[in-house]
């Protein structure tokens, strides 16, 4: 009783089995862990807040009670929760149309997008219906990620070059008024923007163990506080306030809830994915098992906690999950710590941001979102199987040129549909007996196979449903009006799995029709759970029967039955019906 008891506890508090099972020398390990990425995590989540649209200071709220909440609930032990670049950029695009950034209004709408993603990402994960997000390939999903690269680093050119965009937010407009603004830039703004880039990658070439962001964004606000360059022209992110991340209270107006509810449902399925990718992957290493539906409910209420602490829509980190990981974190004791150390920055360091310049920050975005443009994965994906590159191409298209939530919805509606076109158009094999290998082989692959006159082989690879009986049907009246002498179709059934009431109807009308012709169609290799289907429509009756079979274990059993020459071991010798004979597996022969 005391271990359902404890075991019922470690599921609804993942936290307690690690915490009941802490081991001391875990303690270094994970503080350690902690100090490196708060090093990491203040620039970037002042950065990503500055890309949301918010002030520099929510992107520090976002990294404290959330990151706790999630190390509660979640199922890793690694993977730090708070605000991701492809978080920020969501909220940026989500709540950017309905309110001017920074202004009191957007930041109430940025903490109601968090609290709907967070109650979508629970209500999910507690109706256990987490395969819905399996519906976003990989491919679509990388062209996503891939778009989104390119949009944040467009984001980030107005603070790189301190001429600031007005209008729409298309990729287009944007870079056509860049480009009609480019001698109005700030040199000095420029300059401490491209310095602080150079530094960032020189310092994580030669210096990896080093906090590089740290060191930079340090560095460039003593530079701007010694040489006075705000008073030319550079951009600062001023007072930053301090303290303890209040309570906030989002502001519940149906129609805004209604408005971005589309963008909620996208944030809350692209931070889950982002979070459990990265999760499963650092717990396959450490041979550990990842809840994805635990999960969920723990994204969910690190949103929900996000929304009421001044946050935005967080998520698990690709970067700082492999940081903390490879410092050597154990647990998320190292979550816990991290949101300690941001707490004690928010309360006695804040007046050291004064002078930072956004420049810098945004050259830590930069360096930070050109990790995720894998050009390899892209070809590879290419490569592998074409039309995952274009679902990975047009979710790129359509993301970059119309809009974040368009691309992946339309990238999801392309894969799908090019799902679907596959199953409708199965691979049909044709087959011929090879002597050498004493089996029935596909004829294009082996030259030397041989066929029949008076007798069709075929393989059908995918299960039988209502759209590609049709094809099957045309396939069958290609070949059979190749073949005068045709007597016998024999169908190798062993790639079908299932079958539907409409493909057993359209199977019934091909063997009626074509039995009335004088051509047998048999069906081999089929499965138990087919063959129970064909059972209960009544074949038995309607096609077995008078010496008459309409199925076989195998296709050599069925070709030696109606006397075609085929070598190899002696005939097998007539069995019996075959839901007496089969093996109750189902397995064929």
């Amino acid at each position: 009783m005391e271990r359902a008891s404890i075991a019922g506890l470690e599921k609804a508090l993942p936290a307690y089995g690690w915490l009941r099972n802490y081991r001391r020398e875990d303690l270094s390990k994970d503080l350690v862990a902690a100090v490196v990425i708060a090093a990491m995590l203040v620039p970037q989540g002042m950065a990503y807040a500055l890309l949301a649209g918010l002030p520099a200071s929510y992107g520090l709220y976002a990294s404290t009670v959330p990151a706790v909440v999630y190390a509660l609930f979640g199922t890793s032990r690694h993977m730090p929760v708070g605000p991701p670049a492809l978080m920020a950029l969501l909220t940026f695009t989500s709540v950017s149309e309905l309110a001017e950034p920074r202004t009191p209004e957007y930041i109430s709408l940025a903490l109601l997008l968090a609290l709907m993603v967070g109650v979508l990402q629970l209500v999910i994960g507690f109706l256990r219906m987490g395969f819905i997000v399996n519906f976003i390939s990989h491919p679509v999903l990388s062209g996503f990620i891939y778009a989104s690269a390119v949009l944040i680093a467009l984001s980030q050119l107005e603070h790189m070059l301190g001429t600031p965009v007005s209008g729409g937010h298309s990729t287009v407009e944007v870079v056509l008024e860049h480009a009609k603004r480019i001698e109005e830039a700030n040199p000095w703004t420029l300059a401490v923007g491209l310095g602080s880039l150079a530094s960032l990658v020189v310092l994580g070439r030669a210096l990896p163990r080093l906090p590089a962001a740290l060191v930079v964004v340090a560095a460039a606000t003593l530079v701007v506080y010694l040489s006075g360059l705000d008073d030319k022209g550079v951009n600062v992110v001023g007072r930053v306030p301090g303290g303890l991340p209040g309570l906030s209270l989002p502001a519940l107006d149906p129609e805004a809830v209604r408005t971005l509810a589309p963008s909620a449902a996208v944030v809350a399925f692209v931070g889950f994915i982002e979070s459990v990718s990265v999760a499963k992957a650092i717990a396959a290493r450490e041979k550990y098992k990842i809840d994805s539906n635990q999960e969920l409910r723990a994204l969910g209420l690190a949103n929900i906690s996000a929304a009421f602490f001044s946050g935005f829509p967080v998520a698990g980190s690709f970067s700082r999950t492999a940081v903390q990981y490879q410092s050597g974190g154990r647990t998320q004791l190292a979550s816990v710590a991290t949101a300690l150390l941001v707490l004690l920055v928010l309360l006695f360091l804040t007046p050291l941001f004064y002078y930072l310049p956004s420049a810098a920050l945004a050259a830590v975005i930069l360096v930070a979102v050109y990790k995720l443009l894998d050009f390899r994965e892209a070809w590879r994906i290419f490569r592998i199987r074409r039309v995952d590159g274009y679902a990975l191409l047009i979710t790129f298209v359509f993301t970059l040129l119309v809009g974040v939530e368009q691309g992946i919805v339309v990238g999801a509606g392309f894969a799908l549909l090019a799902f679907i076109r596959r199953t409708a158009y199965p691979r049909i094999t044709e087959l011929g007996y090879v002597p050498e290998k004493d089996a029935f082989l596909g004829v294009e692959s082996n030259p030397g196979a041989k066929t029949f006159p008076e007798a069709l082989i075929a393989r059908f690879d995918a299960r039988l449903y209502y759209a590609n009986v049709p094809f099957l049907e045309e396939w069958l009246l290609k070949r059979v009006a190749e073949r005068p002498e045709l007597k016998w179709v024999f169908l190798d059934c062993r790639g079908v799995n299932d079958i539907d009431v409409t493909a057993i109807e359209g199977l019934e009308d091909l063997l009626s029709g074509y039995r009335s012709r004088g051509i047998e169609i048999i069906f081999t290799h089929m499965k138990l759970p087919v063959r129970e289907q064909l059972e209960k429509a009544g074949w038995d009756t309607k096609f077995g029967g008078r010496g008459r079979r309409y199925c076989y274990q195998t296709t050599r059993e069925a070709v030696r039955a109606v006397g075609l020459p085929v070598a190899g071991g002696a005939s097998s010798p007539e069995r019996r019906p075959w839901r007496r004979s089969v093996p109750g597996d189902g397995r064929s022969g």
